[in-house]
């Protein structure tokens, strides 16, 4: 087979992360077809080094534009593929062979942003509508993700294949507890600390999880270990969220809640090994990476018992309501003050995170490659 995968995202967070272990896992496995890569030289050396069946053919790294759509179907058509992979839901039109596509999840569908015109947000179901109705093959990312593409757009279960995503193979917890402390120290963090790393967005449930961080530090405040706690934001700069600075003042914490921006991951993994627990909260996850990369780092997790995140965590995170405050709140300061639970859920999470492999989803992405072919 021919086979063509669109790579311009590569170089971004989230898609791009599938991207970079799906291309890689395919080369290891996969000397017999012939793979064309779309995307810029930037993005192909982002990859390093693949077989000689993979090659690259130069497109523009803009995605969504109808030009840069228009260009990329016009180039595949000369290519003549028996397959294209495009790893989004913002597919071009006029595929030259059969399609395949991921869907990540459908929360630009199910929680658009609220500045978002009507015309816009009808925009953006009907291009994943027109991606899913096109394609031979699709592949969800959870079971959650599926049920939602079944749900919102009418489609067969039988066309959907479910492949897990799995940890950034980028992703390994260094050791050296020298560099560790010298990072705190950067980050001028003394005290004991609760993490949130992800993207900042409505659905996230940033402020509820803020709230409910107010409600423990009051239960907290005379206890001698987590008197002085901390709450860390890894995403957004927190002035792009003016509403989330509204709720960090309404709740008075102020001097205990602080927003990091984007860290390089080497910084990352050292936050997320140092976190007294992970929190992530959230409204909607089509996967939900963050936490299995908590796990990683032997870092107990709190999470939501909503969409894909009991499929994916199952019982090695504690799950709460996200929409009860009370309820997150007391989640954290169980993880916190019973040690026996967080023993538990740090042994949990070690042996969960065996279960999700990209070289498996890399396996069953060829078949569907082999299904949509025929």
């Amino acid at each position: 087979m021919r086979i063509a995968i669109d790579i311009r995202r590569v170089n971004e967070f989230g898609i791009g992360t599938y991207i970079w272990n799906l291309v890689r896992n395919l080369s290891q496995l996969d000397d017999r077809n012939e793979y064309l890569l779309a995307g810029t030289d930037r993005n192909f050396h982002e990859l390093g080094p693949l077989r000689p069946n993979f090659t690259k053919f130069l497109q523009s790294d803009r995605t969504g534009s109808w030009r840069s759509q228009l260009s990329l179907s016009l180039a595949l058509g000369k290519q003549k593929p028996d397959v294209v992979h495009i790893p989004h839901h913002d597919c071009p039109f006029m595929m030259p062979g059969r399609l395949v596509v991921t869907i990540h999840d459908c929360v630009h569908v199910k929680f658009p942003p609220e500045n978002l015109s009507r015309l816009r947000r009808y925009e953006l179901y009907w291009r994943t509508k027109r991606a899913v109705e096109s394609a031979s093959q699709i592949l969800a990312v959870s079971n959650s993700t599926r049920d939602d593409l079944v749900n919102l757009f009418n489609l067969d279960a039988s066309r959907i294949s479910v492949v897990h995503n799995a940890l950034d193979e980028r992703f390994s917890p260094a050791e050296n507890g020298a560099d560790r402390r010298t990072v705190l120290e950067r980050y001028q963090l003394q005290d004991p600390f609760i993490l949130y790393s992800g993207r900042i967005r409505p659905h996230k449930n940033i402020h509820r999880l803020i709230e409910a961080f107010a409600v423990l530090k009051s239960e907290l405040r005379d206890d001698e270990q987590y008197r002085n706690l901390k709450l860390i934001v890894i995403g957004d700069e927190l002035s792009r969220h003016q509403y989330l600075r509204l709720t960090v003042v309404r709740s008075g914490v102020q001097q205990d809640v602080r927003f990091f921006g984007f860290v390089p991951n080497p910084i990352l993994r050292v936050f997320y090994q140092s976190a007294a627990l992970f929190a992530f909260p959230s409204l909607y996850e089509g996967f939900g990476l963050p936490p299995l990369e908590a796990m990683a780092s032997r870092t107990p997790v709190l999470a939501s018992n909503t969409s894909s995140l009991p499929e994916v965590l199952g019982d090695a995170a504690l799950l709460v309501n996200p929409e009860n405050v009370f309820e997150i709140a007391r989640g954290m300061k169980s993880i916190l003050m019973e040690d026996a639970l967080r023993k538990r859920l740090i042994e949990r999470g070690m042996t969960h995170i065996s279960r999700f492999s990209w070289a498996t989803a890399a396996k069953q992405v060829i078949d569907a490659y082999k299904r949509a072919a025929n």
